[in-house]
């Protein structure tokens, strides 16, 4: 602080001294920064106030102008050091125009990059990547400097924020090397690192991570502002708590207890309190000193008057209490960190304290209470789609620990077996927050909200279909039952979601072995959990179509294998899936005469396997329907590009390796000279649509497969489905040999020609044809084909 405090002293001494009031305005500004420094928030605003008034009775002039915006950012940094984001938003605005107008392109950067800060406080993250991108462009022809590493830094946080970790990455590296270019002091280097560590943890790297926040906390030990070597100081504990290295832990904290004490208030420290308070818990289980820091950290937000990080310190206290069973005050505390959080319009942390809400309520035994909690959290979290992959750093992770659970848990309460299982009202809302909850992990999927979601009712899409919600929950299976014009059923299993994960495990694993018959047991018992229940409904109201909505582990298996005894499931019914009825397209197939855009590779590229029967599927599928065909060396990026945009065909028909992975990144498909991702399909099927007003009735993806060992990864093959824009999506669970495939490939498009069935009624054709062939009756050969989406 010795630097900042002399720093103070000569400005005071230039502005008593000073007379022109453009260069007081400047000193008094400059004061303002180094008050800032020091924490004494009300004498810096003083100051600013000052230097505002002064500098708006001088006539407009360039100098005028920079200096205008000059003080307007250092105004707007106050704000915002004291959390008070939307007004430090206005102010940068505000100064960023004066630039403008005083022709100052560096001044404008200095805005831009100053109201990405505030986008993201906000919680705007798609808005600061907009703005820090037109910063890129602006900086590209400029030399290397401080404030286009800055920005680089800038922007490598804000892409990691959304979980756009390769370019994160490359913008962090270029920041970090332009700063030992120029030789920037330490305090400006220091920054980028500890970015570059948060990167590493996201990365799943802890030992890169902890290297980058040594280093800064070493490499810091003599800045004039703690608060640098703090953060990396609580990062690195954060991660040894995580990574349950205990010894280093305890003697880290410490060291960060003593600086703790001594920062003055302000929105980093608080928040460097309630962080280290959270990770003090975890770590040795002890509550008492976690909770005076917590009450410190209220208090002084309440002095600083920064409302948000006041709700967090409130919360994280209730949070506290919560741990402790002293439910009643956990209650209050989490109370007034939701009425704060709703006042100053903050959902994205307003959500965390009604689920919050919801659990004490429910331990309390307030069923009622904790339902109405968890659907205000719901609520809130629907509203938050668009920036909700950005809420906390390292996204994945955050999602399946901070929003799944929400969704999860209040289906539990809504369908305890102790209540009324005929209450329409709770298994309405249970629908839909396992609808939302589809829909929200394709959102994170995807780091983007890119789906147009409308309900739909089964009974105006296909009176022969029922939906089939298996649900799975800590304790057990719940099944929602939807038969069109009929009231919302369920019923349940009792087995954990660890059971039920390892059984889905072996079973898949079993089905992969053609030469066995273990998959049996399992496919009886998926039976039993699913159908059985609904067996007599499903007869009685003529049902000829089940769509399922997987849930979790149990997307990565087929459904059609599942067994009453006697039976295969798909010999009794239609099937399809869909990852919601909100997502689906309700329109049937165009019974026009079907003709496709086949692209096929047999030979090995791109470190996959050889597909040779993969020519004879080409083959096949020309004999049966009209097609324009790219194969081996004609299967580029360019010409399949060229191919869809030039042509109006309702079916693509792909012949060649892909995988789907739980990431946008892992999911993708092989051509001759490289690859397409998800997005890029996206694209060519977007733009074919606009185009010619023809949408692609059905893609077929014959010989992709989902990454092994990846739980998640069959959320890639909805993803494709969904994001790729058409109506039905035909995939394979798993590779399959391609002889059986170019069997099941030409009996599907035998069945497509006809004008009386539907898509689901020829895939289980073409699935029951394979059945009935000695060589292909294993399930290996049949099962991993499914239809995804519009089924009619």
């Amino acid at each position: 602080m010795g630097r900042f405090a002399e720093s103070v002293r000569i400005w005071q001494q230039a502005v008593q001294q000073e007379t022109d009031p453009l260069q007081k305005s400047i000193g008094l500004s400059n004061l303002s920064l180094g008050l800032q420094q020091l924490g004494k928030w009300k004498d810096a605003e003083v100051s600013i106030e000052r230097s505002l008034k002064l500098i708006k009775s001088i006539p407009p002039s360039k100098d005028q102008l920079q200096t205008l915006a000059q003080v307007l950012n250092t105004q707007g940094s106050l704000k915002f050091a004291l959390g008070r984001s939307e007004d430090a938003l206005n102010l940068w605005q505000e100064a960023t125009k004066s630039y403008e107008s005083a022709d100052d392109r560096i001044g404008v950067i200095r805005g831009l990059l100053n109201q990405t800060q505030a986008f993201r406080a906000l919680g705007f993250y798609r808005r600061s990547i907009k703005t820090l991108d037109e910063v890129s462009q602006m900086l590209r022809s400029q030399p290397d400097s401080s404030i286009k590493a800055n920005q680089l830094r800038s922007l490598g946080d804000t892409l990691s924020s959304i979980g756009d970790l390769d370019r994160s990455q490359k913008a962090l590296n270029q920041s970090l090397d332009i700063f030992k270019r120029l030789g920037t002091s330490d305090l400006d280097l220091s920054a980028t690192p500890i970015s570059l560590g948060n990167l590493a943890r996201s990365q799943k790297n802890p030992k890169l991570a902890l290297g980058f926040y040594q280093d800064v906390a070493n490499s810091s030990a003599n800045f004039p502002l703690g608060m640098i070597k703090l953060q990396a100081q609580i990062n690195q504990f954060s991660l040894l708590v995580e990574t349950k290295d205990i010894a280093a832990a305890q003697a880290l904290s410490l060291q960060i207890r003593s600086q703790l004490n001594s920062l003055s208030p302000s929105h980093d420290a608080i928040y460097a309190k309630i962080n280290f308070a959270q990770n003090s818990i975890e770590l040795n289980g002890q509550f008492q000193e976690p909770a005076q820091i917590l009450v410190t950290a209220v208090q002084q937000a309440k002095e600083i008057e920064d409302q948000r990080a006041e709700s967090y310190a409130l919360g994280s206290l209730g949070k506290l209490y919560e741990q402790t069973r002293q439910f009643k005050d956990a209650q209050n505390l989490t109370q007034q960190a939701l009425m704060i959080a709703q006042s100053i319009n903050a959902g994205d942390i307003a959500y965390r304290w009604q689920w919050q809400l919801g659990r004490i309520l429910k331990a309390q035994g307030d069923l009622e209470g904790a339902i109405a909690a968890y659907t205000d959290a719901v609520s809130n979290l629907k509203e938050l789609r668009s920036d909700l992959v950005a809420i906390d750093a390292g996204v994945q992770f955050s999602f399946r620990e901070s929003v799944e659970p929400v969704y999860r848990e209040l289906v539990s309460l809504l369908l305890q077996s102790d209540r009324d299982p005929n209450n329409q009202k709770r298994l309405k809302l249970a629908q839909d927050s396992i609808e939302s909850l589809q829909l929200a992990e394709l959102v994170n999927f995807f780091r983007a909200d890119c789906f147009d979601a409308k309900p739909v009712e089964i009974a105006k899409v296909d009176r022969t279909a029922a939906v089939i919600y298996p649900i799975i929950l800590l304790d057990r299976i719940e099944v929602i039952l939807s038969i069109p014009d009929q009231p919302l059923r369920h019923y349940s299993t009792q087995i954990t979601q660890a059971q039920v994960d390892r059984l889905v495990s072996d079973f898949r694993s079993d089905l992969r072995d053609p030469g066995s018959l273990d998959y049996l047991p399992a496919a009886r018992k998926i039976y039993d959990w699913l159908i059985r229940p609904a067996e007599a409904d499903l007869v009685k109201h003529g049902i000829k179509t089940l769509v399922f909505v997987p849930d979790g582990s149990l997307r990565n298996i087929p459904f059609a294998v599942a067994q009453d005894g006697n039976q295969y499931l798909i010999e009794k019914y239609n099937i399809a899936l869909t990852p919601g009825l909100q997502l689906l397209n309700p329109q049937p197939l165009s019974r026009q005469k079907i003709t496709t855009l086949t692209a096929g590779l047999s030979e090995s590229r791109q470190g996959f396997a050889a597909l040779p029967n993969v020519e004879s599927e080409i083959k096949e599928i020309k004999l049966r329907v009209p097609n324009k065909e790219l194969f081996n060396q004609s299967f580029t990026g360019a010409n399949f590009q060229q191919a869809i945009q030039g042509s109006a065909f309702p079916a693509i028909h792909l012949a060649t390796h892909g995988q789907f992975g739980s990431t946008a990144e892992e999911t993708f498909l092989v051509t001759w000279d490289g690859r397409i991702d998800i997005e890029q399909l996206n694209q060519l099927v977007q733009l074919r649509g606009q185009a010619t007003n023809n949408v692609v009735e059905l893609l077929i993806l014959s010989a992709c497969q989902t990454a092994l060992g990846d739980k998640r990864a069959a959320l890639g093959m909805a993803g494709m489905a969904v994001r790729a824009g058409a109506r039905s999506t035909v995939a394979s669970l798993w590779s399959v040999s391609d002889d059986a495939t170019a069997s099941f490939m030409t009996e599907f498009y035998r069945n497509l020609a006809s004008e009386k069935l539907t898509k689901a009624e020829v895939m289980k054709q073409a699935q029951l044809s394979l059945i009935k062939t000695p060589n292909y009756k294993h399930p290996f050969f049949w099962a991993p084909f499914v239809l995804l989406g519009n089924w009619l």
